[in-house]
C-alpha cells in the first residue's frame, strides 16, 4: 500500500457537531425572518422593533445569521468564507428589494451595517469555536 494511500485511509473526516444539522435548519429559518421583516411594510412590523435602533437591528441579525451559518456549514472546505460573502449579498439584495417594493426604501448603511453584523457573527464564532475548543 502507498504511504499516501495509508494516511487517506487513517484520516479522520472533518469534525462535526451533534446539533450541526439543528443549526443548519436554525440558519435557513433565521434567513427566511430576516427576508420577510424586511420585505413587510413598516406598519406591520412588531412595536418592538420601533424602539432599537434600525443599524443596530441590521447588524444583530446579520450576527446572528453568520454566527448559525458558521456553526452550520463551516467546518467544510472553504464554507465559511462561502456563508460569509453570502450574507453580504444577501444583505444587498435585501436593500435592492426593499427599494423595489414601493412601500420599504433602500438605504446603503443599511447593507453597511449588514456586512458589519456579518463581521461580528464571523469574530463570535470563533471566539465560541475556540473556547469550546478548551
Amino acid at each position: 500500500m502507498a504511504p499516501a494511500t495509508a494516511a487517506a485511509e487513517n484520516a479522520s473526516p472533518p469534525r462535526t457537531h451533534p446539533w450541526q444539522p439543528g443549526t443548519r435548519v436554525l440558519f435557513w429559518l433565521a434567513v427566511i425572518l430576516v427576508t420577510v421583516m424586511s420585505l413587510m411594510p413598516s406598519d406591520r412590523l412588531p412595536d418592538f422593533t420601533a424602539s432599537i435602533w434600525d443599524k443596530a437591528q441590521h447588524a444583530g441579525g446579520f450576527a446572528a445569521l453568520a454566527a448559525l451559518g458558521i456553526w452550520g456549514y463551516g467546518r467544510a472546505q472553504w464554507a465559511e468564507g462561502r456563508v460569509l460573502l453570502g450574507l453580504i449579498a444577501f444583505g444587498i439584495a435585501i436593500e435592492v428589494a426593499q427599494g423595489a417594493t414601493g412601500w420599504r426604501h433602500a438605504d446603503a448603511w443599511d447593507a453597511v451595517a449588514d456586512a458589519v453584523g456579518v463581521a461580528l457573527g464571523w469574530a463570535c464564532a470563533r471566539a465560541a469555536a475556540r473556547w469550546w475548543a478548551l
